[in-house]
């Protein structure tokens, strides 16, 4: 060990943890994501599983607001911020829907298992019908699930990476 390095050498931290640097696809329960200038704590997430392919959302809230951020690995990496929105939508899951004036149509449909972690671990286990729609400019998305006899309806749009930071809340 040369000088410079036991003159700066921490004895008392000989720790060899580190955070892990965090990405879309390896958020945790604790973790900060920053969008719009706003801090959200990531309070949920869910790791959707159909077949082979696997997905993530994650809950973000800050005070009273949440959103979900949703992260995807497909040919590139794909992001999208969806909030619920109180649209009565039933099964069968129609072709398309229409909210304030905007239509969606359907783009995919299917089942997926489920692991969730903090204020989603209720669902651990459990499958979901899920349905995504895209409005006409493919900018815009509507998101079904199937959680018991409910169906949660989001409204979201694709995101940049470069929009989010994310901060590791624990290792």
């Amino acid at each position: 060990m040369g000088w410079f390095s036991k003159l700066f050498s921490n004895k008392k931290s000989n720790n060899n943890s580190s955070v892990t640097e965090r990405t879309p696809l390896n958020i945790k329960i604790g973790d900060i994501v920053t969008y719009d200038l706003v801090d959200y704590e990531v309070v949920g997430k869910i790791i959707y599983q159909d077949g082979s392919y696997k997905w993530y959302s994650y809950q973000l809230l800050e005070g009273r607001n949440t959103l979900w951020l949703a992260a995807e690995m497909d040919e590139s990496l794909e992001l999208g911020i969806y909030r619920s929105i109180p649209l009565q939508v039933s099964k069968p899951f129609p072709e398309k829907l229409e909210y304030e004036g905007i239509t969606y149509y359907l783009e995919e449909k299917g089942e997926a298992r489920v692991t969730g972690e903090g204020r989603s671990e209720n669902i651990n286990g459990r499958t979901t019908h899920y349905a995504d729609y895209i409005d006409d400019t493919e900018e815009k998305f509507i998101s079904l699930e199937t959680w018991g006899s409910e169906i949660e309806v989001s409204v979201g749009h694709a995101i940049q990476e470069f929009e989010v930071s994310i901060i590791a809340g624990s290792q």
